[in-house]
């Protein structure tokens, strides 16, 4: 946790400069521009969604074979192509396959250059803080929902099943700078009385961390909070599907999942941004609420002495 004079340091981090768009855009990335512009329908959303988990694979298949996979016809898939805006699925496979293709390294790499497989998580995991940095060109977003969340009192934070570290780590530094956050880890009816008492409370956001596997309880539990009037800004791991479809703003950012259990570093570098946004927002009342816990933690000895 950031000390007085290190929050004094970073104030305006996120606002000090803006940075062009960088160019050579990862497979994720670049798919990502080619499916968010348009409006997709449900079931369009599902065949991007599939291109997007399984490019190296899904851009060499058939249109049967696609549709198939998915779960559409193939109507569906032509019409899909049309709405990303290519002529047929001929001319979307073709460009799948380009990208597909940047994906698979080359078989001719020395054995002592190739990676293993700790070692591919790792660069699964440095592409996604890469795709992240791309999308932080641009900070305007988490600028102002940062900035909306600082001013919602209370503030909600939710996280269930695997969600639930980043929602605590988010909480615990909320805390530090907001003088009202309260953590939901818990789903069912235990989540809708935090959230309802939340909004009584005069509470207008919620921060929901939603990552893989998406669980029916968090997007029950979105739901509940946008019927009561919560707002509600999402981080997961793909701009797709139902959970993002519920939340009026979604950061989408990948996670790592070369290992049995999936890695969290781009969604753990996103709930930090958003946390230093929030310091941005009031930098008085952070710095008074900083200096006041550094001053309860040493009279309380919470930390070893370095």
């Amino acid at each position: 946790m950031s000390s007085p004079q290190r929050a004094r340091a970073q104030a305006s981090a996120i606002t000090a400069g803006k940075t062009a768009p960088e160019t050579s855009a990862s497979p994720t990335s670049q798919l990502r521009e080619l499916f968010d512009g348009p409006r997709l329908s449900p079931g369009h959303r599902r065949i991007a969604q599939y291109l997007i988990e399984h490019i190296t694979e899904a851009a060499f298949l058939s249109i049967t074979d696609l549709a198939e996979r998915v779960g559409v016809s193939q109507p569906s898939v032509t019409r899909f192509a049309a709405a990303v805006g290519f002529s047929g699925y001929p001319a979307l496979r073709e460009k799948l396959q380009s990208i597909a293709l940047g994906t698979l390294g080359s078989p001719s790499t020395p054995a002592e250059h190739r990676s293993n497989e700790l070692q591919a998580a790792v660069d699964a995991e440095i592409e996604n803080l890469e795709n992240l940095r791309r999308d932080f060109a641009d900070p305007d977003e988490v600028i102002r929902v940062g900035r909306a969340l600082s001013e919602s009192t209370p503030l909600t934070v939710m996280g269930l099943r695997i969600s639930g570290s980043l929602a605590e780590y988010f909480a615990y530094g909320a805390r530090r700078i907001h003088p009202d956050v309260r953590l939901v880890t818990r789903g069912g009816s235990v989540a809708y009385d935090a959230l309802l008492q939340s909004r009584e409370a005069g509470g207008t956001w919620l921060l929901a961390f939603g990552m893989p596997r998406h669980a029916q309880e968090s997007l029950t539990a979105v739901r509940v909070a946008r019927s009561a009037g919560l707002k509600v800004a999402l981080i997961t791991d793909l701009g797709l599907g139902p959970l993002a479809d519920e939340a009026d703003v979604v950061f989408a950012t990948g996670t790592g999942s070369r290992l049995v259990f999936d890695s969290y570093a781009a969604p753990g570098l996103m709930a930090a941004a958003l946390l230093q946004a929030m310091t941005d927002a009031d930098p008085e009342r952070t710095q008074a609420r900083l200096e006041e816990y550094e001053q309860i933690a040493d009279q309380h000895q919470f930390f070893v002495k370095d």
